[in-house]
């Protein structure tokens, strides 16, 4: 019972985060728009499941090829969110391409804030 408990707490952490990098690029008229931050979150989830899913069965040697694999994947999955999901637009694929990059820039950025900071407060914690 622990497991599940764990398991749709993360997956709703993921969406949370996911919506939020997603609501962060509509914002910045980057490739794609969204009517509203719940339209965010349920795009995030769709994204993240179908991009993980997707690359756990492509198998790339380089790590140039894999990240460029999964931006072209992620632009697909967000081209099709766009078509599935009424309150999401995508600007045709170079819109849903500038997407996949732009919101994998704002994750990493974001991710470089949150564990920067958690260094902080842990360090100073010590």
């Amino acid at each position: 019972m622990e497991s599940l408990v764990g398991l749709v707490f993360g997956i709703i952490l993921s969406a949370l985060v996911a919506g939020s990098v997603i609501w962060i690029v509509s914002k910045l008229n980057l490739g794609l728009r969204v009517d509203s931050f719940g339209w965010a979150m349920l795009a995030g989830l769709l994204i993240g499941l179908a991009t993980n899913l997707i690359m756990g069965v492509v198998s790339a040697g380089n790590e140039i090829v894999r990240i460029v694999i999964n931006l072209v994947v992620a632009a697909v999955v967000i081209l099709a969110c766009g078509s599935l999901l009424k309150g999401m637009t995508v600007n045709g694929f170079g819109g849903a391409l500038l997407a996949a990059v732009a919101i994998s820039i704002v994750g990493f950025l974001l991710a470089l804030v949150l564990f920067s900071g958690l260094a902080v407060m842990g360090g100073a914690s010590l």
